[in-house]
Formats: structure tokens, sequence, C-alpha cells
């Protein structure tokens, strides 16, 4: 019995030293965001934060731009996460059930595009979107995103439909199914966990993406959050304040919507990994 409790305390102790070293960055922004000057440089750092100071969560929204980088960077986030993932399925399964030639390079290839640095990639793909009036665009940043993690969406997409019988498409077909119907209506519903696993990794890549939006968008108005919070410092001087304010706020769209799909991460990793 004793081992039995002193099992559970300490599991229980494991999980709250794991929770407050995940959740201790975001409460520290929030600290900051709410500190005074003099607080921020006191010999003792303030430890709690000051809710008499919220209003600058409001000036951040309401004076800045920071309310639409945010919504820029959530237009950018989704659209990447549709577009990877729409093309991903139909990629993963020809992948996963045809054959043809030049299949194994392609895979080959697929993987070694997650190994090419972005740095690498601007100069061409900046004359490229010159040339085709994508630059300075929503639309550039997300196809830009799609492209770069579509390969993996793919791949993860394709271990997870090598998992599902075949049995079962046969009896699809016995009953007059075309491939899009059985891709729909049975590989699908089958590989939703690994559907939603992949949208993680495609939203957050899209979320957090520096390189590209600083590249390729000029406008300020057109820039996401990850752009716009680095354009708050400066050669005089910095706001921390409203930096950590932003940051906070750019924080929390990402947080809720991974604790949102966060049951399917798991289990959808795991499928897209293991044949069979």
């Amino acid at each position: 019995m004793r081992r039995l409790r002193f099992g559970l305390t300490a599991r229980i102790v494991a999980v709250l030293v794991v929770l407050g070293i995940a959740v201790f960055p975001l409460y520290w922004m929030l600290v900051t965001a709410l500190s005074s000057n003099g607080d921020l440089f006191a010999e003792r750092p303030r430890l709690t934060p000051d809710l008499g100071r919220f209003g600058i969560f409001v000036d951040a929204l309401a004076e800045g731009k920071a309310a639409g980088w945010l919504l820029n960077s959530l237009v950018i986030a989704v659209g990447t996460m549709v577009l990877s993932v729409g093309l991903g399925i139909p990629l993963g399964y020809a992948l996963s059930r045809f054959s043809f030639r030049g299949k194994a390079v392609l895979t080959v290839v697929l993987l070694f595009t997650q190994m090419l640095p972005e740095a690498l990639m601007v100069v061409p793909l900046f004359a490229l979107f010159r040339r085709f009036d994508l630059l300075d665009s929503l639309t550039g940043l997300v196809l830009v995103n799609s492209a770069f993690v579509l390969p993996i969406v793919a791949l993860i997409l394709k271990g997870a439909i090598d998992g599902i019988p075949k049995e079962l498409e046969e009896a699809g077909r016995a009953d007059g199914a075309r491939p899009f119907t059985i891709l729909t209506r049975i590989n699908v519903p089958l590989i939703a966990p690994s559907i939603a696993a992949t949208a993680v990794i495609a939203f957050f890549h899209a979320w957090n993406e520096y390189v590209f939006a600083v590249t390729f968008v000029f406008t300020p108005e057109l820039q996401p959050a990850s752009v716009g919070i680095a354009n708050f410092i400066g050669e005089l001087g910095t706001p921390i304040q409203t930096v950590m304010a932003v940051a906070f706020l750019f924080t929390l769209p990402a947080v809720a919507f991974y604790l949102l799909a966060q049951k399917y991460v798991v289990s959808g990793m795991t499928a897209g990994a293991v044949k069979g």
C-alpha cells in the first residue's frame, strides 16, 4: 500500500513539474507584460502580474497593428493547414496504394525536401514569386508554407493508409465504389487521427514561420505576427511590455488549437509511423 501511494505521489509530482515547465514561459510573458519599468529592472523581479496594468493588451490591439498581424497569421496558418492536408490526403493515398514508375524516387525526394533549410530557397522563390506576382500577399505565404509542409503531411498519411487492410477497399470496389469514394468514405474516417496530427503540424509550421514572411511581404498591414513582433525591436529602445503582451496574444491561439487537437496527435503520429 505504501509503495502504491509513493508511486502515485511521485507521478503527481512529475506531472506537476512538467506542467510547470510547460506553462512557466507563458506565465512569465504575462508577468512581464503587466509589469512597470521599475519592476522589470528591480533587484528582485516581480513574480505576480499587476492586473491593474491589463490595459496594455487593449492598447496593443487598439492603437497598434497587433490585431491585424494576428489575423494575418491566422489566415496564413489556416490556409496552409487546409491546402497541405487537402493535397496530402490524395498524395499519401497514391503513394500507399498505387504502383507507378518513379514511386521510390518520389518518396526519397519528399524526404530530401525536409533537409533543405528555408534560407537556401529564399532567392529562387523570390524570383519565382516576383514573376507570378505573388510577392507581398498572404496567398504567396500560404503557397510556400504548404509546399514546405506538404511532404511530411503526405508521408505521415501514407503510413496511416498503409495500416488500413486492403480488404476494406476491395469490399468497396465489389459494391461499385470508385477510388474517390473509397478514399473519402473508407480511408479518411479511419485515418482521422493522423489527419488531425498533420493539421497540427501544418498549422504550427505556418503560424511560427518567419524567414519567408519577412522576405516576401513588405507592407506592414500584411505582415504576420511573427514578423510584426520583431519590428518592435528598435535601435534606441524596445517596449518590452508591449512586445510581451503581443507575444502572449500570439501564443494563445496556437496553444488553444493544440489543446483541442492534442488527443489525436499521439495516436495520429503513431499510426503514420508504423505500418500494419
